[in-house]
């Protein structure tokens, strides 16, 4: 039976302690595992490379995602460097979208100055400059979409299908929406990676990474490779993880619908000199996102109409948005892109990219609507009177 996303999240992991009848599985914290006998290993023997908890988030992952296998990684950075890891070395190339996680960029940026492997940044909604660079035969293609932080749309099934016939490896970031509303892997991409950190855990209270990989024997090199370079999840974080995720489906709803809400607000709000969300019709990727999500999700970016004066003031103004890093959570967050999540990146590569001084970049919690929109209000007004 085809179960959806909902029903996945929930009861994945329960029911599976024999000794006890816990509904919930326990932590298994211990490092290590006897052996039955000489050169007798049991399923587990050493929680770097697996752990009963683990074993569930993945299994989770795996199914949420319609993939074959995934693992669980100690962040979603590890998870990124996993996958250049296992399909890249010396002089192959990688191409990844121009405004991609300013952390992804930061890592493809100087491993490719030390000789790992070749990197080139890509507007991927620009047809001619994606062709151009396929034609240099790429090993790996990263997808992002809707990108961070512009939400950029790009149509994944036309991508993977260019990549594959110069026989390149497709990836998709799929952080953004979570396979409640998007599933990459069914529009043609081999493998999905997600910073379990944000949708997945949703709390805040976790770091955590993630690949779900469509070939089985694919997913058991990631695991593999995995655990030789050290980047597995922990015990106790695989908890955190199934934890957060059994409540996926209705925080992403709630979180969307809030965030349409706030949407419609900053849509007459003259303090927002452009407005980022894939749900408007002038949105150049709108179309796209109808055709291949299931949703337009809780992530917004806004420019303010001002100096940095006016962006300060509007931030110190502000009760119910926090200002800080991440994205997913429960609660309602801000960040200044420029000076936070892409401060990796230099001024040159930030405007090339489309990335202002002026950007905001909002992750919409599961708050009341009304009274995020109330604290959206009394900010825009502070600055009006500054």
């Amino acid at each position: 039976m085809t179960r959806k996303p909902a029903t996945i999240a929930v009861r994945n992991g329960l029911n599976n302690d024999e000794q006890y009848g816990c509904v919930v599985p326990p932590i298994y914290l211990s490092s290590t595992y006897n052996f039955t006998d000489f050169n007798q290993p049991r399923t587990h023997d050493y929680s770097r490379r697996s752990n009963p908890g683990r074993d569930m988030v993945q299994r989770a992952l795996a199914e949420l995602e319609g993939g074959a296998g995934a693992i669980m990684t100690s962040s979603g950075m590890s998870a990124i460097h996993l996958l250049c890891t296992v399909f890249l070395k010396p002089g192959d190339l990688l191409i990844a979208p121009h405004d991609c996680y300013g952390g992804s960029y930061r890592l493809f940026d100087s491993l490719s100055q030390r000789g790992a492997y070749e990197v080139a940044f890509v507007d991927q909604s620009d047809e001619q400059a994606l062709k151009q660079v396929l034609s240099k035969k790429p090993k790996l293609v990263l997808i992002e979409t809707p990108s961070n932080p512009l939400l950029r749309i790009v149509d994944i099934a036309h991508i993977c299908q260019l990549s594959h016939e110069v026989g390149a490896t497709v990836v998709v970031d799929n952080t953004f929406l979570s396979p409640v509303l998007q599933k990459p892997l069914a529009l043609g991409a081999d493998l999905v990676v997600h910073s379990c950190t944000k949708y997945l855990n949703g709390h805040s209270d976790v770091i955590a990474g993630a690949i779900i990989a469509k070939d089985e024997a694919v997913a058991t090199e990631l695991a593999w490779w995995a655990n030789n370079i050290g980047v597995t999840g922990a015990a106790f974080d695989s908890y955190l993880l199934l934890r957060g995720m059994r409540t996926l489906s209705p925080r992403v709803l709630l979180q969307q619908k809030n965030a349409l809400e706030i949407v419609d607000y900053l849509q007459h709000q003259p303090l927002v000199k452009k407005l980022f969300y894939p749900a408007l019709k002038d949105h150049p990727g709108h179309e796209i996102a109808c055709k291949q999500q299931f949703g337009f999700g809780a992530m917004i970016s806004f420019e303010l109409d001002g100096n940095e004066q006016a962006i300060r003031c509007f931030l110190s103004e502000l009760k119910l948005f926090t200002l800080a890093e991440s994205l997913g959570g429960v609660e309602t967050l801000i960040s200044h892109t420029a000076t936070m999540t892409h401060a990796g990146m230099s001024a040159q590569a930030r405007a090339e990219a489309g990335i202002t001084d002026s950007l905001l970049r909002v992750s919409v919690g599961i708050e009341d609507s009304q009274d995020l929109i109330a604290d959206l209000e009394n900010a825009f007004q502070a600055v009006v009177k500054e």
